[in-house]
């Protein structure tokens, strides 16, 4: 989130002298993007950066697509995933492109070590659980509804209340995921007229300064391969930084729901942007008040745009057979909309109590063998129930 955060000590000057109480100096870090043209903070460490003790090269990243057959809408039941291991070794990809990868992940423990993506942007959606996420820029204490974004190169580990009632819905993208262009200023500023606004969103307030010596492991994903890496000092060493790139969050619940009187199209529950996909929330609202209004939405042909949502809570007006953790992804290429009865049903409802993040993609979609395991082969079906009109 681009605006100006600090937090520690930090000297009066950028780039200048910065020494401890005992006379040696911290070491300066500047962390950026797009070289340094783009959105960076300036960190302050106790130790070199570079230092690394040893390293391991731990095997390829990328996830693994299969041949999924004719083109059919789907959706996944993912009420009884499980996994194994903390929130990054259990997560799990479901599906993806060279923009976006979409998964789960289902912890039983966790993080002993560390984890840096030094190739991509990582929001996870908190759909249930508590924790801390710690990292480099501070602590961020996590709840339910929460959109954590984390930018690349943060170097994390989530420590979690009660890991097994944990479950996490992963976005992973190469590029930046920032709050839509057209809600903001040429100043980066949220506008009037946007869904939330800075208020909204949380930052590391506490900042845990380690100076531990030792045997620290990383893992590092670059490359679409995963490095361990060991420092010979605890990686949470920064005395204090300011600057514009750090970790932060948005819960859910605070999106303000756009609404007409007639009804409104997918853009305006847009929360997020990245390249070629974007992320919306849907989220308890009124319903259109023309009086002739049809809240549910309209059947639409995704010409150029595949469409994924990941069902939270409460009851979707226009599906049918979803429950509470299903997915559901409708490909470009076939129109979709409500099934039979739901656009009558919902003629004359006020309101609606859904919660659901949708991610659109505006390149197809691959799957993988762990998605089609959790395939409801029957959604495609749930078109033709009813009379057929």
């Amino acid at each position: 989130m681009p605006f100006y955060h600090r937090l520690g000590k930090i000297p009066h000057k950028q780039h200048t002298q910065f020494r401890k109480p005992d006379g040696g100096l911290y070491r300066e870090e500047v962390m950026g993007l797009e070289g340094f043209s783009g959105i960076q903070s300036l960190l302050y460490h106790e130790f070199l950066p570079p230092r690394v003790k040893s390293v391991e090269d731990c095997g390829p990243a990328q996830p693994t697509y299969v041949d999924f057959g004719a083109l059919r809408h789907r959706a996944f039941r993912t009420k009884g995933a499980t996994g194994s291991g903390d929130p990054v070794t259990a997560r799990r990809v479901l599906m993806g492109n060279k923009d976006v990868t979409l998964g789960l992940s289902r912890p039983d423990q966790s993080m002993t070590d560390f984890y840096r993506n030094a190739q991509a942007y990582e929001v996870w959606f908190v759909h249930e659980g508590y924790g801390d996420f710690t990292s480099q820029f501070g602590v961020l204490p996590f709840e339910p509804g929460d959109y954590l974004v984390i930018p690349y190169g943060t170097t994390w580990q989530m420590r979690l209340d009660d890991p097994a009632a944990c479950r996490f819905f992963v976005i992973e993208s190469p590029s930046q995921i920032e709050p839509p262009k057209r809600y903001r200023n040429r100043y980066g500023q949220l506008l009037e007229h946007a869904p939330y606004c800075e208020r909204d969103i949380r930052v590391p307030s506490e900042l845990e300064v380690h100076t531990e010596r030792g045997e620290f492991p990383v893992r590092v994903k670059a490359r679409d391969r995963i490095s361990r890496h060991i420092l010979d000092h605890h990686p949470f060493d920064v005395v204090g930084w300011d600057g514009y790139l750090y970790p932060w969050i948005f819960n859910i619940r605070d999106f303000e729901p756009i609404t007409g009187r007639v009804h409104q199209p997918p853009p305006v529950h847009q929360t997020f942007e990245g390249w070629n996909f974007v992320v919306c929330s849907f989220v308890p609202r009124l319903f259109d008040y023309h009086p002739e209004a049809i809240p549910a939405p309209y059947n639409h042909s995704n010409i150029n745009s595949d469409e994924v949502i990941y069902y939270c809570d409460g009851k979707f007006m226009s599906r049918k057979g979803i429950e509470k953790y299903d997915i559901t992804l409708h490909p470009s290429g076939l129109p979709h909309g409500p099934q039979p009865g739901a656009t009558e049903a919902s003629i004359g409802a006020v309101k609606t109590e859904e919660l659901a993040v949708m991610v659109d993609t505006f390149n197809p979609l691959h799957l993988t063998a762990e998605a089609l395991e959790c395939e409801k082969p029957e959604y495609m079906d749930s078109w033709l129930a009813g009379d057929g009109v």
